[in-house]
């Protein structure tokens, strides 16, 4: 079994979603991913991750008969493209100095062989913060959370446990005041070194291993 990505564009007309679904689920396949958008001429682009497909030729061949279906695209997964995500949130000036640790650490393991990509978004206020990392259980290939600020608690911390809960994802924070560093897995004085360790926790090619540190440890 394997794991592909596949663009379906169709002609926009209800029950269309339904009859793609229908097929999909026939073969046993999981949709792990899909982004649907409305091109001009009532037409439609449907991209699908796709997870445990044995026969991809004959899905595709089933989907193609679809009355509405104009063409069915193959390409691989985006966790084969891109591969690992990792995601800094925070203040601008710490999350820029996260990001160039990370970067740097990823370029080095990314040239061994693995792909691993970082994303950034700088923000300031707690409800702002708080929502984008609760938005991270909606993101696909996300590995690791850096969270780079000043000051964390509250509504951020309600986030960071959840999506611990429902990721089984991993926390490095700064040291820094506020209740979220209780539930960081890692907690880093320094922020390059911050985004250096976040990207050693996730590599096949590195050799740290963060649960070995224990719980909640401050480096």
């Amino acid at each position: 079994m394997n794991d592909y990505s596949i663009t379906i564009v169709s002609y926009e007309k209800k029950g269309v979603l339904d009859d793609i679904t229908a097929v999909i689920s026939s073969y046993g396949a999981n949709i792990s991913y899909t982004h649907l958008y409305v091109e001009k001429n009532n037409m439609g682009s449907i991209n699908l991750e796709l997870d445990h497909v044995e026969d991809i030729d004959a899905l595709i061949e089933d989907l193609d008969k679809i009355p509405e279906v104009k063409s069915v695209e193959l390409h691989g997964s985006q966790l084969d493209i891109y591969g690992k995500r990792i995601i800094i949130v925070g203040g601008g000036a710490q999350v820029s100095q996260v990001a160039m640790g990370a970067i740097t650490e990823a370029d080095r393991h990314n040239i061994r062989g693995e792909r691993i990509s970082i994303d950034t978004i700088p923000l300031v206020g707690e409800r702002n913060i708080a929502e984008a990392v609760e938005a991270i259980s909606r993101l696909p290939r996300v590995s690791a959370l850096v969270l780079a600020g000043s000051l964390m608690g509250g509504e951020i911390t309600k986030s960071v446990k959840k999506v611990q809960e429902e990721n089984n994802l991993i926390v490095i924070s700064l040291n820094m005041p506020g209740s979220v560093t209780k539930y960081a897995d890692l907690i880093v004085t320094d922020p390059v070194q911050a985004g250096v360790l976040a990207v050693m926790s996730i590599a096949d090619t590195a050799v740290f291993d963060i649960s070995r540190l224990g719980d909640n440890i401050k480096y």
